[in-house]
């Protein structure tokens, strides 16, 4: 990938999950409408305080993806958050699962750009 749009995806990615991270903290959003069944699950997930951990790791990879520093480790963390909002919106809530799937995407994207650093991971002994 040309290293200047590698950059700006990085960087990108980054302040996308840095802003969506710190949601979870600062509720800036609004909360968006939903269906009953995604809104009560989501209900679920916010009385176990499940949400402030998931804002913690998107703030944490956020700051990696900025600071360059511990991309290839974010990107395998940041995987369950993807993949489970994916499936949260196909599942529960299909009309606004547009932006879980930038951010799987974008998480596809960066774990096939760092695959170098797993083949230490996956290498038979």
């Amino acid at each position: 990938m040309n290293s200047k749009l590698f950059i700006f995806l990085r960087v990108f990615f980054g302040v996308f999950l840095l802003f969506f991270g710190l949601d979870h903290f600062f509720n800036y959003i609004p909360f968006p409408e939903m269906a009953p069944e995604a809104n009560a699950y989501f209900a679920n997930l916010l009385s176990t305080y499940a949400m402030y951990l998931v804002g913690l790791v998107e703030v944490a990879a956020g700051l990696a993806f900025i600071g360059n520093r511990f991309g290839a480790l974010m990107a395998l963390i940041l995987m369950s958050v993807s993949i489970n909002a994916v499936l949260f919106h196909l599942f529960l809530d299909p009309q606004k699962i547009y932006g879980a799937l930038v951010l799987l995407i974008l998480n596809i994207v960066f774990l096939v750009h760092y695959k170098e650093k797993y083949t230490s991971l996956i290498k038979p002994k």
